[in-house]
């Protein structure tokens, strides 16, 4: 009798053992997550596996990157100073002249009229300068043949100027309007709006001239390097320098505008091409970290890191500044040297994610 109450024991044992496991099992079966890696015990939320790279700082060089059309260094647009009937033009278009060189020739009647006089006011005032200093002329008879001789030399020289017409610059003729035998009328004819029997052009060296934002106006000076690339010339580089520095801001834009002059010394650069314009300023330090760290937010241009903080993911916003092959300078509140950021796995996160560091 006691052995038979001793085997339904065992047996009843061995049932509860195996019903225990059976719901062990089955409660396996219903949460799938508890086999996972990365599984917490204690809570049902995804913990996500993220690598991690401690944000430095680096040494970068600050410039300021702008497009900008290319202009002749001087302009002129070269006329006399009154209208009158042209002898000849000795230039054509693409002629290059030197400083002095005369470039046309007017009608010179008048000039011939005028050194007439001239010669007869200058015989007579020598004349009347001799007997004044010999008090054999009264001083207001002086003074009048003076005022008379002075107007008739400056009357002479304007039309000389006027009239052999010399090229002011070293440069090129860009345009030419008239013939020799033509009359040149005053009336404006250029693309400028104004009156020219040719055009010249300074173009070494040539200049561009940009907008700046009114922000870094402290930080350009005149005298501050510049580089100028095209696609023209791909792959080569000019120099520049800053030449001049406006002094007023654009309240419409609150720009500033500049003026680069670019070296041209074997002219192949020209007015009008269109090119890239890099202002350097001087280094500084700044956050630098790989560009595929920073992600989006969709529908918007918010951009955005995770860095690592006590097993979480904490979201900050940036901004971004240049970009270095696959580095990119960013900045924002929260963003310190040394920090974890997270480089890998950050498209799975939100705010506050749980995540767990692997290499």
């Amino acid at each position: 009798m006691i052995k038979n109450i001793q085997m339904i024991s065992i047996r009843n044992a061995a049932w509860a053992v195996s019903c225990s496991l059976l719901i062990i099992s089955c409660s396996a079966d219903k949460n799938p997550e508890a086999t996972k890696p990365g599984f917490s015990p204690d809570t049902t939320e995804k913990i996500i596996p993220v690598s991690v790279q401690e944000i430095i700082k680096q040494t970068i060089p600050r410039t300021l990157d702008y497009t900008a059309n290319l202009i002749a260094f001087r302009e002129i647009n070269f006329a006399p100073a009154s209208p009158g009937r042209i002898e000849s033009i000795d230039v054509e278009v693409g002629t290059r002249v030197r400083k002095g060189q005369v470039l046309v020739e007017m009608d010179k009647t008048q000039l011939t009229q005028a050194l007439t006089q001239y010669e007869n006011v200058k015989t007579n005032f020598q004349r009347i300068d001799t007997l004044y200093q010999l008090g054999s002329a009264s001083e207001q008879q002086y003074e009048q043949l003076k005022t008379q001789y002075e107007i008739a030399k400056s009357n002479y020289e304007f039309l000389l100027e006027n009239t052999t017409l010399e090229s002011p610059i070293n440069g090129i003729v860009t345009g030419k309007y008239f013939e020799g035998g033509e009359l040149y009328s005053g009336v404006p004819n250029t693309q400028a709006g104004k009156a020219a029997i040719l055009t010249l052009m300074q173009i070494n060296p040539l200049k561009a001239v940009i907008s700046i934002s009114q922000s870094h106006y402290p930080d350009v000076k005149e005298g501050m390097k510049a580089e100028i690339s095209t696609d023209i010339f791909q792959g080569k580089t000019f120099r520049g320098t800053v030449y001049k520095v406006y002094p007023t801001i654009d309240a419409s834009t609150r720009t500033f505008k500049t003026e680069i002059i670019v070296d041209n010394p074997s002219e192949i650069l020209r007015p009008g091409m269109f090119a890239d314009i890099h202002v350097k300023l001087s280094d500084a330090e700044a956050l630098v970290v790989p560009s595929i760290a920073v992600l989006k937010q969709e529908g918007t241009n918010i951009r955005y890191v995770f860095l690592s903080e006590e097993g979480t993911a904490k979201r900050i916003d940036v901004t971004m500044g240049k970009r270095f092959d696959d580095l990119i300078e960013i900045s924002g509140d929260g963003l310190v040297e040394g920090a974890d950021l997270i480089v890998e796995g950050q498209g799975n996160l939100l705010d506050g994610s749980r995540i767990r560091i692997v290499k």
